[in-house]
């Protein structure tokens, strides 16, 4: 088990920066400027900086990872949950995030079924999950990146467990209880990335068969 979050003893290079905007902006444009949402960003890293821009619109955020900046966690509109990933979401309430953002998460859990379970759980009818991970393709850019460059931090690549394309992640949302009609599965960041829009059930919407 990993012992730290992204970003607390580590520096982003020029190439993680590049990576995190192109995933901001995808998540940006799909949830807007959060105004009034309760949005949890799990996996959120040390700095918390793909959801730091919600903090002024918001009406709060759950940020979880296994350790959060003191300045997050002081934040009056933040929850801020440290622990491990699925296991650390065990308390929060069912139906009670407007949106999920599990950037760049799944491939480093042992439980990546239980972890899309769980976002599916806590989103309210007709909220949004926004999943990223890196595609079979990424996998051998982001090696040669970090293992040969030195421009991506070894130790992330080194804790990954799986990679996804959309044929490998939209079984799995299906699984979580996502309905097809629901999920946009497609690659993105140049095909290095599948990237996961998933709507929760609206109110009165009969379940799943």
């Amino acid at each position: 088990m990993r012992q730290a979050p992204f970003g607390e003893n580590y520096q982003p290079t020029a190439v993680d920066r590049f990576g995190i905007w192109l995933s901001s902006r995808r998540v940006r444009a799909l949830i807007g400027d959060g105004r009034g949402k309760r949005i949890g960003d799990f996996g959120c890293g040390f700095h918390a900086a793909m959801a730091r821009p919600f903090l002024a619109a918001c009406q709060g955020l759950v940020l979880v990872d296994l350790k959060i900046s003191p300045e997050m966690k002081e934040h009056a509109k933040v929850t801020a949950i440290e622990g491990p990933l699925p296991g650390s979401l065990d308390g929060l309430a069912d139906a009670s995030l407007d949106a999920v953002i599990c950037n760049s998460v799944l491939e480093h859990l042992w439980q990546p079924q239980e972890m899309l379970a769980a976002c599916r759980r806590l989103l309210k009818p007709d909220g949004l999950l926004l999943v990223n991970v890196p595609t079979w393709l990424g996998k051998r850019f982001l090696e040669f990146s970090a293992f040969r460059l030195g421009l991506s931090p070894a130790a992330e690549m080194d804790d990954h467990k799986a990679y996804y394309d959309p044929k490998d992640l939209w079984p799995m949302l299906v699984l979580a209880g996502f309905r097809p009609s629901r999920i946009r599965c497609f690659r993105h960041k140049f095909g290095l990335n599948t990237f996961a829009v998933c709507r929760a059930d609206a109110a009165g919407a009969a379940p799943p068969p």
